[in-house]
């Protein structure tokens, strides 16, 4: 998906989502804000030092709001945040009134050289003070920041398939210089037997970064030398490859 598309989404947290957690405290009520933040992705071209969040409160009380930014980068499967210095938000502690928004200003302070940075901005709601008898919830929102270098930068993902016991993992290895996204990822045995590929928890994967996905094999064990179709939506379109199963190292 382009980064036109990827701007003109809107995310919106829906209170309803902690209701579950409400119904264990007897006699409570739970209560929260809800903001919405657009863009859901920062994109920094290059030579580019500057761009902006709107975050808009629809809820029904002023609501404040914390903001900070951290480098991002992934371990494995693991995603790691430190606090940043590279980017600066603006303002970084705000209240929005009921039904109106707030702009924070993001600033660049060194552009990336050889492949794109990223980073993450997290906005922290900041609980006021609860009525009586019920249970406030905050929010969080973590937003990815792409920034681009000013030479040409692309991901490059090598695919494996690796059996490990009964189990089998999709590897994706990014030799690029940026990131890439994996959705709506399926794999196909030559019998037509599909399996889902547990894609959920993160779909990035950043430059020099490789990441194992479990596949949902529902009952079917693929054999090393057997050769699979993979499909999902990445950044910059459909990937379709035939991809050969490997036993685990």
């Amino acid at each position: 998906m382009n980064s036109k598309i990827w701007k003109s989404l809107r995310i919106t947290v829906a209170i309803e989502v902690v209701a579950a957690v409400a119904l264990s405290l007897a006699g409570h009520t739970a209560s929260a804000q809800s903001l919405s933040v657009v863009p859901v992705n920062v994109f920094m071209q290059p030579g580019q030092k500057a761009a902006t969040l709107a975050v808009t409160n629809s809820g029904s009380k002023s609501t404040s709001i914390q903001v900070r930014v951290f480098d991002w980068s992934q371990k494995g499967n693991e995603e790691q945040l430190t606090p940043s210095n590279i980017v600066v938000a603006s303002p970084p502690l705000v209240t929005i009134e009921p039904g109106a928004s707030q702009v924070v200003r993001l600033i660049l302070r060194q552009s990336p050289t050889g492949r794109e940075a990223t980073y993450r901005i997290v906005l922290d709601q900041i609980p006021g003070p609860n009525e009586p008898g019920t249970v406030q919830m905050v929010l969080r929102l973590s937003i990815p920041i792409f920034a681009m270098p000013a030479t040409k930068a692309a991901p490059k993902v090598q695919f494996q398939l690796q059996r490990d016991g009964d189990k089998l993992f999709l590897v994706g290895v990014n030799l690029g210089l940026s990131h890439e996204v994996l959705r709506n990822v399926v794999v196909t045995a030559a019998n037509g037997h599909k399996m889902d590929v547990m894609t959920k928890a993160s779909p990035y994967i950043l430059a020099g970064v490789t990441k194992h996905w479990e596949i949902d094999t529902q009952g079917y064990a693929p054999q090393p030398g057997e050769t699979l179709k993979l499909n999902a939506d990445g950044a910059t379109g459909p990937i379709n490859e035939q991809i050969g199963v490997t036993s685990a190292p």
